[in-house]
């Protein structure tokens, strides 16, 4: 009878051990998937400063740089219309030499209106919306805190 107990207890043992570290290994990648599925820049190629930003920054930085054919669309509200900001785009990217050589915008950092509006854009577009939607969108959600940068 003891020999049953162990061996039932020894199989407990390893069974939450199993699960443990199956559940361990999924919630380890819950940030990473989050953005599965649309295109990311490398963030070795990211700024010191974007690399030691919250993790909604750098991967507002990833997307914005990797798609400016959508980002070139969506506006931004924050206000950096006046510093020359022509899309949210702009609040990640200032420019995009010959070479395909990104020099990053630092405005993004510190503006969490400028990464809500990106956050925004990634999730409806992982829900399949269009831009023009994310657009619409973007201007009813936002348009409250100021003027378009895209006007």
């Amino acid at each position: 009878m003891i020999y049953n107990s162990r061996r039932v207890i020894v199989g407990l043992i390893v069974l939450v051990t199993v699960l443990s570290v199956g559940l361990t290994a999924c919630s380890g990648n819950a940030a990473s998937a989050s953005v599965t599925g649309l295109a990311m820049a490398p963030m070795a190629g990211m700024p010191d400063n974007v690399k030691s930003a919250p993790t909604t920054v750098q991967q507002a930085y990833q997307f914005a740089a990797a798609n400016p054919d959508v980002m070139k669309q969506i506006p931004c509200y924050c206000g950096c219309g006046s510093i020359g900001h022509t899309s949210n785009y702009s609040c990640y990217v200032q420019s995009v030499d010959d070479k395909g050589t990104v020099t990053y915008d630092t405005h993004a950092l510190g503006c969490s209106i400028c990464v809500d509006i990106t956050q925004d854009t990634i999730r409806l577009l992982k829900q399949g919306k269009t831009v023009p939607v994310i657009k619409a969108y973007v201007d009813q959600a936002y348009s409250k805190f100021g003027l378009s940068n895209m006007q």
